[in-house]
């Protein structure tokens, strides 16, 4: 954005905002598929050994053994799903802010909110920024979740089969 007729500030300008967040090292995760992935595997196995300890403390454990630990299993992809819905609410975030003729804004707090209309140039710019950087990072979230979701419920099926 051009500094002399753009009175947002720079901490809030959208393009900064997509830098910042394509810099973090949680936000940049999703940009790899496989890596992104990896590591939510490593947070299901971590959260499914916890919580395999958590229900071998029940008394119910020793009659029903194979339905806590499948039990613990699908209830352990609640920590992959929460970690993936932050990703994809801050990453949404950035897209609609990118994507809109408008950028709300702060001067000095929250009392004082602003709003600037994009001009066309930089609308174009940011708009293709959306489309090509953070759109396929959305699509990434969006099968992860898809997913996860699948696998839970799944797992709620399978669970209210009796004779396990």
């Amino acid at each position: 954005m051009n500094e002399s007729n753009c009175p947002v500030p720079k901490d809030q300008q959208p393009t900064n905002e997509f830098i910042e967040l394509s810099k973090s090292r949680i936000f940049s995760l999703p940009k790899s598929k496989k890596t992104f992935l990896f590591i939510l595997l490593l947070f299901w196995v971590g959260t499914f050994l916890l919580f395999v300890i958590i229900s071998s403390g029940s008394v119910y454990f020793q009659t029903a053994t194979i339905r806590y630990i499948l039990l613990s299993f699908f209830c352990s992809l609640s920590i992959p799903f929460l970690f993936s819905i932050r990703l994809y609410l801050g990453w949404n975030h950035i897209f609609k802010r990118l994507t809109s003729e408008k950028v709300e804004y702060e001067e000095s707090g929250w009392y004082d909110g602003q709003i600037w209309i994009k001009p066309i140039n930089l609308k174009e710019k940011e708009s293709l920024i959306a489309s090509l950087e953070v759109k396929p990072i959305l699509k990434n979230l969006i099968q992860i979740l898809s997913l996860i979701i699948i696998f839970a419920l799944l797992g709620i099926l399978l669970f209210q089969y009796k004779n396990i």
